[in-house]
Order: C-alpha cells, then structure tokens, then sequence
C-alpha cells in the first residue's frame, strides 16, 4: 500500500526527544489493534477467512503490547488511560456504515492505519542508535508491512479487486490531509 504522503521528518526527532511518551502510546496502539481485530471477526462472523485472520492477527498484536509493555516495565513506567487518537477517529469517521460498503472500508482503513505505522516504526528504527530497541522497531515495522498486506488481501477476498483499488485510493488520499492536520506529537499518530 502506498500512502500518498510521507510523514515529515521532524516526527521522528519529536518521538526521539520523548520516547517515554512514545512508548506508552505504541502499547495503547498494540492493545487497540488486538480489539480491533477481534470487533472484526465477532461483527463478522459468517467469513471464515477474516475469523481465522483476525484470530492469528489478535495474538500478534497482543504479542507486540506484551513486548511495548516489557519496555515500559524496564524503565519503570506505568500504563495510563488511552487518549482518543484524533487520526484514528478521523479516518474510521471515513467508514460508510451499511452493508455491504462498511465491511469493505473497515478492512481498508485498518490497512491503511498499519500502513501508517510501518512507514513510522520505519523512521524510528532508522533513527535509534545500534541495539535492542532499534531491532525490535525493524521487527514491528515488518511486522505492520504484512498487517496492511492482509488487509487488502482480506479485502479482496469479498469484494472485486477494482471496488478495491478505487475505495483504496479514495481512502488513502484523504488519509494523507488527516495525517498532514494532525500535528506532531510522540505519538505512533
């Protein structure tokens, strides 16, 4: 998936200058993809091949929120209460809600939120120093590189490719205008 805009730069000085902040907010994140991918298979589970996905999907995330927290724990932090992300909200606010368009969008958008992800978890590995953290942010970015993947593929397994393509490009062009608005925070978004 190809995101329209690239984050700009200054995003991973700002993470780098408060990685605490950060790393708090990627655990939230972690957490959050882990319900959302088990909202999925419950809203929708008449599809065998989003439930199984989906299924595999919650334990990875929640793998990645075990391994943030292990991080947090390290540096004596303590979970606190998710913030609403003002980028997610915006672009589930994008999702058509009825059948069949709804399913179709909430696929795309969540690819499009680990696509995002990637392309920051990408930043932020090239700019941490040599060592665990940096190979743990190249895992997570590999790792959100195949979760956009399965998206789109999920996608095109219920809906025709060029419904795909056409919703995916809409999406992904007002994505970038969400993402530009938001300013920059350490934060994942």
């Amino acid at each position: 998936m190809r995101l329209h805009a690239a984050t700009p730069d200054a995003w991973a000085t700002t993470v780098m200058a408060d990685m605490n902040t950060f790393l708090l907010d990627h655990a939230s994140a972690e957490r959050k993809a882990s319900a959302t991918a088990l909202s999925l298979l419950s809203h929708f589970p008449d599809r065998t091949e989003l439930v199984a996905a989906m299924i595999a999907l919650a334990q990875e995330e929640l793998l990645h929120f075990a391994q943030v927290y292990e991080l947090l724990s390290e540096r004596r932090l303590i979970l606190r209460t998710d913030e609403r992300d003002r980028y997610v909200r915006a672009l589930r606010a994008l999702g058509r809600p009825q059948q069949p368009e709804c399913l179709l969008d909430r696929l795309l958008i969540a690819g499009i939120i680990e696509a995002r992800g990637c392309e920051r978890f990408g930043l932020l590995a090239a700019a941490l120093p040599p060592g665990d953290l940096k190979t743990f942010y190249l895992d997570i970015t590999r790792s959100e590189a195949r979760h956009a993947g399965l998206f789109v593929r999920l996608a095109r397994c219920y809906y025709p490719a060029p419904e795909v393509s056409a919703r995916q490009e809409e999406l992904l062009a007002k994505e970038s205008d969400i993402m530009l608005s938001c300013p920059l925070r350490a934060r994942v978004h």
